[in-house]
């Protein structure tokens, strides 16, 4: 069986999983389908990122709720991971009413399962998606498989390995390794890991209010939901500052001269996605810690296993989809708080009152890959300097970004915590049209990284369509030194000289 079968449109990545956190889109045509919701290229996919595509298991249950609830027929119907999301997320869409006019929203509960209905309105449906997208609000596939079998929609659960045993001691007891300054305390799990972010951006920024410190920096282009959180949760526009320059220290610092009195704190992602540019954190750190600022910090691209940051931050926020989860079929996100850090105590409290916590079987399913991540790590570290070192001597390719890139070398080897750790992601360009490059390619393509599988994406297309699709958002992009085109690669556990051989061929 080659190493790179062709996987359809829509297949499930990996396929053997119900729960799959990501799936193929072969060619460009289809990924602008995706994105232009083309009924052609929908009815391909029956799962996705499960940030972003509502799971078919989730969707059972709501068909099911809508046919045999008379109150329900006619209205839009989200199932969330919590009472506290359905009613964090009824209220988003009461604010965003016109004044004067009654939303008809409405928080349901249905025995252990809770949601919010609306009247079906495109607007609607598309604010309450992405705010659900936004700070992780989604009912976990796995408790929806579990409710569908209850209510006899399923035979029964799909079968797979998962820890038996206290599954959240067992994921902390791996976190502790990584993060050794931690206790249990100072670890806290959550259901994704942008909610992580969300939940310790919350914590911070309403207690540094009450100093009427409120303006908060990004550190240059970070992941898309990680900006949305900072511009949507911010007081008013002013208060979310973007430092296009993440390597600028100097310039950092000026913005602390004027403002150091009333800058909460800054979001750094180690390495940026997708620049994969590493900023100064020892420097940051310090800055933040004569100012009374918080830093968080937000090492998913490399993976917290990679990176010693913690004593640096006063909070680490991080993905444990990625590499954690390398078999990718569950979507889950840490908080660690810096024991020794600013306010540990007032953070670890407010964070852990914003998180939404992980169902069980996610949970047993993390507990039982974790203790490989590792292993996984050390192969894919192998594999991605080998295949930066192909890309950079290409004469097609344009420019290459990773994690030993010259730009920012020097700051991530000071974090690393050993001499080959890398990470897996690669960004790159090409001197001519993407299209028939990435048609051609015989890698997985899809969202998400930090797997055993190998996966591409044409990732400004995916993350950013609004932006690439229009001459106002291109500008944008450039003047944050980004292509349109970019690739995001990153490396599986596949032989390297397999990952090559196919780059090759569609470089050809």
């Amino acid at each position: 069986m080659p190493v790179f079968p062709h996987r359809p449109l829509g297949e499930r990545i990996p396929p053997a999983s119900p729960h799959a956190v990501s799936c193929s889109l072969p060619t460009m045509r289809d990924v602008r389908g995706y994105e232009e919701k083309d009924p052609e290229t929908l009815r391909h996919l029956t799962s996705g990122y499960p940030r972003f595509v509502v799971h078919p298991f989730t969707r059972q249950l709501i068909s099911h709720l809508t046919a045999t609830t008379p109150a329900l027929r006619d209205r839009t119907l989200w199932l969330t991971s919590s009472p506290r999301m359905a009613h964090a997320l009824a209220a988003a869409l009461d604010r965003a009413a016109p004044a004067g006019q009654a939303s008809g929203v409405e928080v349901i509960s249905f025995e252990e399962l809770h949601g919010v209905s609306h009247p079906a309105a495109p607007e609607t449906f598309t604010r309450a998606k992405t705010f659900l997208q936004n700070i992780g609000g989604f009912l976990s596939s796995r408790e929806a498989e579990d409710l569908a079998v209850k209510w006899g929609l399923l035979p029964a659960a799909g079968p797979e390995p998962a820890f038996r045993g206290d599954a959240a001691a067992e994921i902390r007891r791996h976190l502790r390794a990584a993060l050794p300054e931690t206790g249990d305390r100072d670890l806290l799990l959550a259901n994704c890991g942008m909610n992580a972010m969300y939940a310790a951006f919350r914590g911070s920024a309403a207690l540094q209010a009450t100093r009427s410190r409120t303006v908060w920096l990004q550190l240059g282009w970070l992941y898309a939901d990680t900006i949305a959180i900072l511009k949507k949760f911010t007081g008013i526009p002013a208060d979310y500052v973007y430092i296009r320059d993440p390597l600028d220290q100097a310039g950092i610092e000026r913005l602390f001269a004027r403002h150091g009195n009333r800058i909460a704190g800054i979001i750094a992602e180690v390495p940026t996605n997708p620049r994969i540019e590493t900023p100064d954190v020892a420097a940051l750190g310090r800055l933040c810690r004569e100012h009374g600022a918080h830093l968080i910090v937000d090492p998913s691209v490399a993976s917290v296993f990679n990176l010693d940051v913690l004593r640096h931050a006063d909070v680490v926020v991080s993905s444990l989809t990625k590499y954690a989860a390398s078999d990718g079929d569950l979507v889950a996100g840490m908080i660690a708080i810096n024991p020794a850090g600013l306010d540990a105590a007032a953070l670890r409290e407010r964070a852990a009152a914003e998180l939404e916590p992980i169902y069980p079987r996610d949970l047993a399913r993390l507990a039982a890959q974790i203790g490989e991540t590792q292993s996984v790590l050390r192969t894919i570290h192998a594999n991605t300097a080998q295949v930066a070192a192909f890309l950079e001597a290409h004469p097609a390719v344009r420019e290459v970004l990773w994690a030993r890139h010259l730009a920012s070398r020097a700051n991530f080897e000071t974090i690393a915590r050993s001499p080959d750790a890398t990470g897996g992601v690669i960004s790159f360009t090409l001197r001519g049209p993407i299209e028939q490059f990435y048609d051609r390619l015989r890698l997985p393509k899809g969202p998400s990284f930090g797997m055993k599988t190998t996966l591409i994406c044409p990732f400004m297309v995916l993350a950013h369509y609004d932006l690439v699709s229009t001459p106002a958002g291109i500008a944008e992009l450039a003047a944050s030194r980004l292509d349109p085109d970019l690739l995001r690669l990153c490396c599986g556990t596949e032989p390297a000289a397999e990952i090559i051989a196919a780059l090759a061929e569609a470089l050809a």
